[in-house]
């Protein structure tokens, strides 16, 4: 009952063109998550789905019906915001329940629902206090039981985490993510934070400059980045890209020494490498030298950012008993999967 499909979306303001004829098909029950940097058009097409920007071309289906023209209300969506958007004179009961009652339902059934959705969310305690007595967690949990009792096809949510500090983000991600197993409804969620976007999704799409640049599982994005774009985007720290040249019928970093395994990568101008794919080794050996500049300790992990002469900086993901520190120097392994990208950037398989 929650499938929606996005058939050539374009959004234009005017002369500019912000949405650039998006195809995209969302199954019912699906947790997808459209995610990029700043400006790429995510908010945007979040709104266009949910009927608050109008669709300049292409047609928008749900559940196999056309609502490309349908206002906000014949959609059958609810939209979970950023700010909350809370009525600060209603107590918590009263905000929950606000649609249902505007829409004539009997107090029976608002009591029925907005309990039900209290429970989900554990809010039974705070029904009787308003906003300001909430802390942010549980003014986005009010703000989501508000979507729940209006029983939608989908929820939309528009990075929803942004104003919680560190740890209530992670708190409120598990909450999602449970909510979605609960439900079983349809989720299109909005964020900048590609580590929102990672445990949280089913498939994400990532978008670029008004288009989408890759769709798939998390997996699969970070594993087989199509482009220079998403390999770079996703992942947390960076992967590496350094500049790479033939070499006796494989690739080396430039500045460096033959990368093994590395033939049958012709064009390739650039080759990508996570930080967990490099390995520590003697001055000399490996596929390229570089010197220790930041170590950053991480507990179990470390991170150390070491310089290189002529490929730029490298990250490499180090056991946090690492006695690695800043002016020394070794040698860089490929111990993992190694990406390379052409001169458009493409992906190399």
């Amino acid at each position: 009952m929650g499938a929606i499909r996005l058939d050539r979306l374009e959004k234009w303001f005017e002369a500019l063109q912000v949405i650039k004829g998006i195809d995209l098909e969302i199954e019912d029950g699906e947790f997808i998550v459209f995610v990029g940097p700043s400006g790429c058009g995510k908010s945007t097409l979040l709104r266009m789905i949910g009927g608050l920007e109008e669709i300049s071309r292409g047609k928008l289906v749900i559940d196999g019906r056309d609502v490309t023209s349908d206002p906000p209300s014949k959609r059958g969506l609810s939209m979970v915001f950023q700010s909350y958007a809370l009525y600060p004179h209603m107590s918590v009961r009263e905000n929950m329940g606000f649609s249902l009652k505007t829409a004539g339902a009997p107090k029976s059934e608002i009591t029925e629902k907005v309990d039900d959705a209290a429970r989900i969310l554990k809010l039974g305690d705070y029904l009787d206090r308003r906003p300001k007595a909430l802390s942010g967690g549980q003014r986005q949990r009010v703000a989501i039981g508000r979507s729940i009792v209006r029983d939608p096809t989908a929820f939309l949510f528009d990075e929803p985490l942004s104003n919680l500090d560190a740890a209530l983000r992670v708190e409120m991600r598990y909450e999602i993510a449970k909510l979605h197993q609960t439900l079983g409804r349809t989720m299109i969620y909005v964020t900048h934070d590609q580590v929102e976007a990672m445990t949280l999704a089913d498939r994400i799409v990532v978008l670029e400059f008004g288009t989408i640049a890759q769709v798939g599982t998390p997996r699969e994005l970070y594993e087989r980045p199509a482009n220079l774009f998403v390999a770079e985007f996703i992942g947390s720290p960076a992967m590496n890209i350094l500049p790479c040249v033939p070499s006796d019928g494989g690739l080396a970093v430039k500045g460096g020494r033959q990368i093994p395994d590395s033939s049958g990568r012709d064009g390739a101008v650039k080759i990508g490498v996570r930080p967990e794919d490099l390995g520590a080794v003697a001055p000399g050996e490996g596929m390229l030298d570089a010197e220790v500049e930041v170590v950053e300790y991480l507990g179990a992990d470390s991170f150390l950012i070491l310089g290189t002469e002529q490929a730029g900086q490298v990250t490499l993901r180090a056991d946090g008993t690492t006695r690695a520190k800043p002016g020394d120097t070794m040698g860089l392994a490929l111990t993992g999967r190694l990406h390379a990208f052409d001169e458009n950037g493409q992906a190399l398989r």
